[in-house]
């Protein structure tokens, strides 16, 4: 087993992570309206899909009114 040296793991990850490309405050901005966006109309689209089989189960076993 190799051994395990800190200081040149802490080296290596410097290392890797200038290499990383970081977005800018903008694009990080755009995504997550993006991402907020998307999760609210997957919310409502659920919603009217659980609804209709709500109401599709009620019908079809003759519990609801």
């Amino acid at each position: 087993m190799a051994k395990f040296n800190p200081i040149t793991f802490i080296q290596e990850v410097r290392q890797e992570v200038s290499k990383v490309t970081w977005p800018k405050w903008k694009e990080v901005w755009i995504t997550t309206l993006m991402v907020l966006i998307m999760v609210a109309l997957a919310s409502i689209f659920f919603l009217l899909v659980d609804q209709v089989l709500s109401h599709v189960v009620r019908f079809v076993l003759g519990v609801g009114s």
